[in-house]
């Protein structure tokens, strides 16, 4: 049974199709709808 649900989850599983931006991900980077904030402004307090 367990097999089956496995199977059947993998044919909906998407690739992920940004494999260069992982490792800006990782390392903190900011994106906001989708796009790279390359200097997020700091909120002022």
């Amino acid at each position: 049974m367990a097999v089956k649900l496995i199977e059947s989850a993998q044919t909906r599983w998407r690739a992920i199709n940004g494999v260069h931006l992982v490792a800006l991900v990782r390392a903190g980077a900011t994106f906001i709808e989708g796009q790279l904030v390359e200097r997020p402004e700091k909120a002022v307090a």
